[in-house]
């Protein structure tokens, strides 16, 4: 087995979410999908509550940053009146969702609605959060040892704890010390893992960042944090240059961490 010797100032693991996660298709082959099968239904049902409102607000404001590029899909204001039939504006922002779900953009405002909705179906029991056999051992190991853990994804931090809260393996939230999203910055900018620090009260050398993108292993490293890029099955492959220049592991227990006899 291959053995990855963690720094010994490393204190803090941060974790992408699709790395712990069997293959990426539970995201791209059910989460995803769900949304686009679903997003009418969830809007005619929730559509005057203020949270709904909230979360197509914040998709018409994203529409409008929008309107420059090719085949952005508008969103109509509702009327003063209110006398106007919804059903007009909930197509369109049916219509929105799918044409920037179809460009894999990670907006704050289409993650938002996505964590809204898998919210709904999780704790319906609609869906469940699936993990590598590996994944929870090595987390409760690594806390054992001292280490902090934390998840960093483009999904909003409350569909994060959605998948901890409800998978496979129970509750596991517990295993997680705290969740970062788009809202610090976006993973490929360096920035953002800078701030991650400042937010955890650490510095960016304390931090080992497990991803399977190689843009933000890339980011991280330029802000000094730790990278060791994760290969599991159904992941983007790597050119030759990447699989040399990275630290490369396929499981969490290839990790050795400081403390470790």
């Amino acid at each position: 087995m291959v053995v990855l010797s963690v720094p010994a100032e490393v204190s803090v693991i941060l974790l992408d979410i699709e790395v712990p996660q069997p293959p990426i298709a539970f995201v791209k082959d059910i989460l995803f999908p769900y949304i686009k099968e679903n997003v009418k239904e969830y809007l005619q049902i929730h559509w005057e509550e203020e949270e709904c409102q909230q979360d197509v607000s914040l998709l018409r404001k994203q529409a409008e940053e929008d309107s420059h590029l090719i085949g952005a899909v508008p969103i109509p204001a509702a009327s003063e009146n209110g006398a106007d039939d919804p059903q007009q504006t909930i197509q369109a922002v049916v219509d929105n969702v799918c044409w920037q779900m179809s460009l894999d953009r990670k907006t704050t405002a289409l993650k938002q609605l996505q964590g809204h909705m898998w919210r709904a179906a999780f704790t319906a029991g609609r869906v469940k959060a699936e993990f590598f056999e590996d994944v929870v051992p090595a987390v409760r190991k690594w806390r054992e040892a001292g280490m902090k853990v934390y998840v960093y994804s483009s999904g909003s931090v409350e569909a994060q704890k959605l998948l901890f809260g409800y998978s496979t393996e129970g509750d596991i939230l517990e295993l997680i010390d705290g969740h970062f999203d788009t809202k610090i910055g976006h993973k490929v900018e360096s920035e953002s893992y800078r701030k991650i620090a400042d937010s955890i009260g650490c510095s960016t050398s304390n931090i080992l960042f497990l991803t399977d993108i190689t843009p933000e292993a890339s980011a991280a490293e330029k802000a000094d944090v730790h990278v060791a890029v994760v290969v599991r099955p159904g992941n983007a492959g790597l050119t030759d240059d990447e699989k040399t220049y990275y630290s490369l592991i396929t499981s969490f227990s290839e990790l050795h961490l400081p403390s470790s006899c």
